[in-house]
């Protein structure tokens, strides 16, 4: 969470949108977000540089030589915004208006990528060069705080707190997924270079961001070096769809600033017949919106042919199936009612995942986790589509704390299970002498059946009772007649006082 002077830092960024006369959160967020990506394609075009330079690559900047923009040919250099941020007011305005922005605008030359596809309608807004001179300097101060920050994820928070802003986002669903509960889903999956991934929910790209990091981070050479593999890490890797533009706009950008050239991010209901998916992924990762109820007529009919449902996060569970290949991998987060609701829905999603395909792991998380969003408690479902089963025992694991404390502040603390769920999951041959007892164990899929396909912990773990020994009667009654009784002379002596 953003705390102390960035949270002062933007707030005060926003009060200058504001004072400028742009109150609409959702604009306010479009214009930073666009002002955002412009310093770090400054930030990046330089990081790849470094890392071109370092591993022996040529490099070629998209600010060299002379750029064309409409009729004109500029500097590229004057686009840069460690450039372009020293000039006077005026000069800035005119500058970031008529060149900078056409030039972010027409930045990809695949006119059909997901970033051309959403800059295409984008709007520089700022309406005076004073405020835009102050929105300059405001984020420079906040850039450098987040350079300061020991927080390794502050990006991803300052997103979150701006995303807190819209009033509307917690109903919509359009709340971000906490980044270290991201990077644990990718950490358990370890996606490999020949994935090809999907968030059908995508939002702001991420989880997709985040796995491509883990690519880059376990597997540079091959994604860079091997160009098959450079090519599709690039271009035919990445598959995200939402029905919110900003999002889609936000998410292209931010997969672009993180160095993956052209995802597929569309403008796609995916439970709508607009999803024609099937068979097509090999890892899945999502945290789909948990809405409530959809009318049938704008679900697809293949959907409700597996699981006639309004509840979108089954519907989801059931597309997941469908969109996966066989052998493909799913990690997703689900409300806490898909483990246990006793509908009979609810039972035959269930029962798909256990007797048809491969259930691995069920992570429970507290509460807490999507404060102070929502304090809705969630789990973490692993299944891999087999279409021909292969459950025989599914792993347990009853997550306590991640990090933060599980109040609406969430500030940092020392426990965190995170690490532990990690490394167990990618050990499971140790976890089979675990007792119920204790916080992770394996469940039969006997013992799941039987238990009509409830999946929440609780059903299977059991509690250790220490017993304790009291004192006997006459003793307890001893002590109240002693404690009675200086009682009574305390009582005595504050009167004789008086």
């Amino acid at each position: 969470m953003i705390t102390g002077e960035l949270k002062n830092k933007i707030d005060g960024l926003w009060d200058i949108f504001a004072s400028g006369g742009l109150v609409n959160p959702l604009d306010v967020i479009e214009q930073i977000t666009y002002l955002m990506f412009i310093h770090d394609l400054d930030d990046t075009d330089n990081l790849r540089a470094k890392e071109c330079a370092m591993l022996g690559l040529p490099h070629e900047s998209i600010f060299a030589g002379e750029i064309e923009i409409g009729d004109h040919k500029i500097d590229g250099n004057q686009l840069k915004w460690s450039t372009f941020r020293d000039f006077p007011a005026g000069k800035m305005y005119s500058v970031v208006q008529e060149w900078v922005f056409p030039f972010i605008k027409n930045l990809h030359a695949d006119k059909d990528s997901a970033y051309s596809k959403y800059m295409d309608d984008a709007i520089f807004k700022l309406p005076t060069p004073l405020v835009l001179d102050k929105v300059v300097t405001s984020l420079d101060a906040i850039y450098d705080l987040m350079k300061n920050s020991d927080d390794t994820d502050v990006r991803g928070d300052v997103y979150e707190y701006l995303l807190n802003k819209i009033a509307q986002s917690g109903l919509n669903g359009q709340f971000r997924t906490p980044r270290h509960i991201i990077k644990m889903m990718v950490a358990m999956m370890q996606p490999k270079p020949d994935d090809v991934i999907c968030d059908p929910a995508c939002g702001t790209s991420g989880f997709l961001v985040s796995a491509g990091e883990y690519l880059k981070d376990n597997y540079k050479e091959e994604i860079f070096f091997n160009k098959q593999k450079k090519d599709h890490y690039m271009n035919s890797m990445f598959f995200g769809y939402d029905m919110d533009r900003t999002m889609l706009r936000i998410g292209a950008m931010n997969m672009m600033t993180h160095g993956i050239d052209n995802p597929y991010i569309e403008y796609r209901d995916s439970l709508s017949d607009q999803n024609p998916d099937k068979d097509k992924y090999s890892l899945i990762l999502a945290n789909p919106p948990f809405k409530g109820s959809l009318d049938y007529d704008i679900v697809s009919t293949d959907l409700l042919k597996v699981c006639k449902t309004k509840k979108t996060e089954l519907l989801f569970l059931t597309l997941f199936l469908r969109m996966l290949k066989v052998g493909g991998r799913c990690a997703c987060i689900v409300p806490d009612g898909v483990l246990f609701g006793s509908s009979t829905v609810h039972k035959a999603i269930r029962k798909e995942l256990v007797d048809n395909n491969r259930l691995e792991a069920v992570i429970s998380m507290p509460s807490g986790v999507f404060k102070p969003y929502a304090g809705v408690s969630t789990a973490v479902l692993v299944f891999t589509k087999t279409g021909h089963g292969g459950t025989d025992k599914v792993w347990f694991y009853d997550m306590k704390a991640d990090g933060y404390s599980l109040d609406d502040k969430r500030t940092q603390v020392s426990e965190n299970d995170i690490p532990d769920i990690i490394e167990r999951f990618h050990n499971l041959e140790n976890e089979t002498e675990r007792k119920r007892t204790e916080q992770s164990f394996f469940v039969p899929a006997e013992d799941i059946v039987a238990n009509d396909y409830d999946l929440s912990i609780n059903k299977y773990k059991e509690t250790e009772y220490v017993p304790v020994e009291y004192p006997p009667t006459s003793e307890i009654l001893a002590e109240i007649n002693e404690l009675e009784m200086e009682i009574t002379k305390g009582i005595a002596e504050l009167e004789e006082m008086l």
